[in-house]
């Protein structure tokens, strides 16, 4: 039976604060809690390019009640500079764990009400901290969730007695599993129930094509990926790297989603807008969508803006292993979907500002046309009179 020694599970819960964060002022503001810029640190880690490194934050430690038990927790923040603050609850274990035991913990602790209050708190209490360097303050109704299952190494032995949880001992006789864990096979390793919440067993093909993102570099390191969900094995427990990847794609994901939630609620108030403009009686025509063009023109540019920001937060210039992490978790949230969404309907925008822009020059002109008609009128008038 497999066990598993160095057991932690990160929740995260990625938020939108504002439309951009100052890090220098955030820094000085958070401190007196030692607030720092963290990159990856492995030496392939130079094929990733970050202009503005995230502020990474320890903000305390919780004791949340999960089911009937009660278990330690560190309260961490990563803030990123296009406006999203990513918390963190960190759960550990200092003794060994049966692989069936460490399942059934992480599938309690996904989307639990107890980390969800712990978050919330932290999350007010942060925002009110780094208000003062957030751009246009708001926390939007768009979130993310994703969780981290992390293991030091596995080892075979004696089954552990039933009911444990983490936090319990050990079991007696291990033996350290020496072969390569990404050939470990899928019915000795069952990352279904854990990774995907599957409770009846799936078969092997169904296994191998709902969780097909697996990498490892090391005969002892692995990690898997699904939609909600990675497992990471990884001996050195400084290495983080792998984390660190998978919540910037997290973070850029959540705006990819806020930015097309926003854009979606814009177009039918657009319309509306459209509407009443034109049903407006005006004594220059041409100017009836004037505040209507400067805020679809603002609004072209702040998404345009801020989703370019975003996308070249990170840039990959190698294929390295971290980098065909990060490639793979884009690919697995879909990133390229959501941001094709995004242009389609900014798109949209920008030809609805051409055709409102195009209607309000042919008012401006048809109105020219109409006073120089009437100057030439006046002035045969006045003429005629003359005469």
């Amino acid at each position: 039976m497999l066990h598993v020694h160095g057991a932690a599970a990160i929740a995260y819960r990625l938020y939108d604060v504002g439309y951009a964060i100052d890090l220098t002022r955030a820094l000085d503001l958070l401190a007196a809690s030692g607030p720092e810029r963290v990159r990856p640190v492995r030496g392939e880690a130079q094929a990733l390019q970050i202009s503005n490194p995230p502020i990474t934050v320890v903000l305390g430690t919780e004791i949340v009640v999960l089911g009937d038990s009660s278990h330690d927790a560190e309260i961490s923040a990563r803030i990123f500079d296009f406006g999203v603050v990513s918390l963190r609850v960190r759960f550990a274990s200092a003794s060994a764990l049966s692989w069936e035991a460490f399942t059934a913990f992480g599938r309690r602790l996904e989307h639990h009400p107890g980390v969800l209050a712990v978050i919330e708190h932290h999350l007010r209490l942060l925002t009110e901290r780094i208000a003062p360097a957030v751009d246009r303050p708001v926390v939007a109704d768009v979130h993310e969730e994703y969780t981290v299952f992390r293991v030091s190494h596995f080892t075979e032995g004696q089954d552990m007695p039933t009911g444990h949880d983490v936090g319990d001992v050990a079991p007696a006789i291990p033996r350290l599993l020496t072969e390569s864990l990404a050939q470990l096979d899928t019915a000795q390793l069952d990352m279904a129930p854990l990774l995907l919440s599957e409770v009846r067993p799936l078969s092997v093909e169904a296994r191998r094509e709902l969780l097909p993102h697996r990498f490892s570099y090391y005969a002892d390191d692995l990690a898997v990926l699904a939609w909600e969900s990675a497992l990471i094995v990884e001996p050195g427990s400084h290495d983080t790297d792998v984390q660190y990847i998978l919540e910037f794609a997290n973070a850029q994901l959540l705006e990819l989603r806020y930015y097309d939630a926003l854009l979606d609620q814009e177009l039918p108030r657009l319309y509306d807008a459209i509407e009443r403009a034109r049903a407006r009686r005006a004594v220059f025509p041409g100017r009836r969508f004037g505040s209507l063009l400067a805020g679809l023109q603002q609004r072209v540019a702040d998404s345009t803006e801020l989703v370019e920001r975003v996308e070249n937060a990170l840039k990959v210039t190698d294929d390295v292993y971290l980098a065909r992490v990060y490639s793979a978790a884009l690919e697995l949230f879909r990133g390229k979907a959501w941001r094709a969404g995004i242009d389609r309907k900014l798109a949209i925008l920008r030809d609805t500002y051409a055709m409102l822009n195009g209607e309000a020059q042919a008012a401006r002109s048809e109105t020219l046309e109409i006073a120089i008609v009437a100057l030439i009128v006046v002035e045969v008038i006045m003429g005629l009179t003359k005469g």
